[in-house]
């Protein structure tokens, strides 16, 4: 069974006030009613952020249903759905056979008349079962029918490395997604870019594959209202810098900042950009931190044989070559099956420690800030 199996929703959760609801005190909101404003801004984990991103879309749009193994009554394998199909009933929230390559057909052809489904993976790489549908049909219907069919579909569920979750259940799918003709890749690593590119995703007309990490479920932060959307095209700006530019993403953005945390403390100034986007890459971000920094680092937990790395490594060595000062240094999981065995696994994956002696290689001692 996989981790996190037995999350439940937490008891108690503050209903938010309805819109323009407002006491005043002559021309001035009350005491009362500010605080009730900062108290909407509670924190939740990750899965929450998502189930209240399906929630409200669904409830904003009647075409967007839901779809997967254990998605209904169970409420998902990590509660993303939890307690929808009692809301919006058993065919928007639907139930399906363990038949990964069936139901994905099912979701496309939704797609292609009116619906906007979201099909999750109860593991992301139990979808290989379903590849030639989101290859084959997700991604190239609107091209090959002349435009007359569109397929706005978000294929969601948790994947990458787990804990002790073994070689089938801790695979790192994103590039084999990323060679697919027409479907967009989004990463999310926050609570708040969790909900507001969801929201995006299932809002647009392209197929979408929304990559979950399985470790990041349980982390906290605030997330943003209804209202709040991402640009699913666009990196993030983790951090500031000068002395070389990090690229990064999903858990691994966890990895880097706490390489930073030790970095900062020998002098090092580096930037960080979680990129978001894996397919297409935001180049102007990309561009913009190339430049000031003229050195690159890419940390990712997928292969280093044709992974995202390889695909950015090579788009930057190819229009920003005379912006660097040092070769690409790119920082991935072995090429092996992920172990079972915690201490085989860990060194399956990039670890902290191997960030920091990157950056110091790369800036060298000299260029260290006092």
């Amino acid at each position: 069974m996989l981790a996190h199996r037995n999350a439940r929703v937490a008891a108690g959760r503050r209903v938010a006030a309805a819109p323009g609801q407002r006491a005043f005190v002559g021309a001035r909101p009350c005491r009362q009613s500010l605080v009730a404003a900062k108290a909407q801004k509670k924190e939740m984990m990750m899965w929450e952020a998502l189930r209240e991103a399906i929630d409200e879309e669904m409830e904003r749009d009647p075409t967007v249903c839901v779809m997967g193994e254990d998605v209904g009554h169970y409420g998902g394998s990590y509660k993303c759905t939890f307690g929808l199909y009692k809301k919006y009933g058993d065919m928007r929230v639907l139930d399906t056979p363990i038949c990964e390559n069936g139901f994905m057909g099912m979701g496309v052809g939704a797609a292609m008349t009116g619906l906007r489904p979201i099909v999750e993976g109860m593991n992301m790489g139990f979808l290989l079962l379903a590849f030639n549908q989101i290859s084959n049909n997700c991604g190239m219907l609107h091209y090959t029918s002349g435009g007359q069919f569109k397929t706005p579909l978000v294929i969601r569920g948790p994947g990458g490395v787990g804990r002790q979750l073994g070689a089938e259940h801790s695979q790192r799918l994103e590039s084999y997604f990323q060679s697919i003709p027409g479907v967009q890749l989004v990463a999310v690593s926050t609570v708040k870019n969790a909900k507001a590119l969801l929201k995006a995703a299932i809002r647009s007309d392209n197929p979408i594959i929304f990559f979950e990490h399985v470790l990041l479920y349980n982390i906290k932060g605030e997330a943003g209202d209804k209202d709040d959307v991402a640009c699913l095209e666009r990196a993030e700006v983790v951090r500031e810098g000068t002395d070389v530019s990090i690229f990064t993403y999903s858990r691994m953005r966890y990895v880097v900042m706490q390489a930073v945390n030790e970095l900062v403390k020998k002098g090092y100034n580096p930037e960080v950009v979680d990129l978001i986007s894996l397919k297409p890459f935001d180049m102007e971000t990309i561009s913009r931190s190339v430049k000031k920094t003229r050195r690159v680092i890419i940390v990712e937990e997928c292969m280093k044989t044709g992974g995202i790395g390889a695909s950015l490594s090579a788009v930057i060595n190819e229009s920003m070559f005379y912006d660097l000062d040092h070769e690409v240094v790119r920082l991935s999981s072995q090429d092996v099956p992920t172990a079972y065995a915690y201490e085989l696994e860990a060194a399956t994956i990039v670890q902290s420690s191997q960030v920091v002696d990157a950056v110091e290689k790369v800036v060298g001692r000299a260029a260290v800030h006092a």
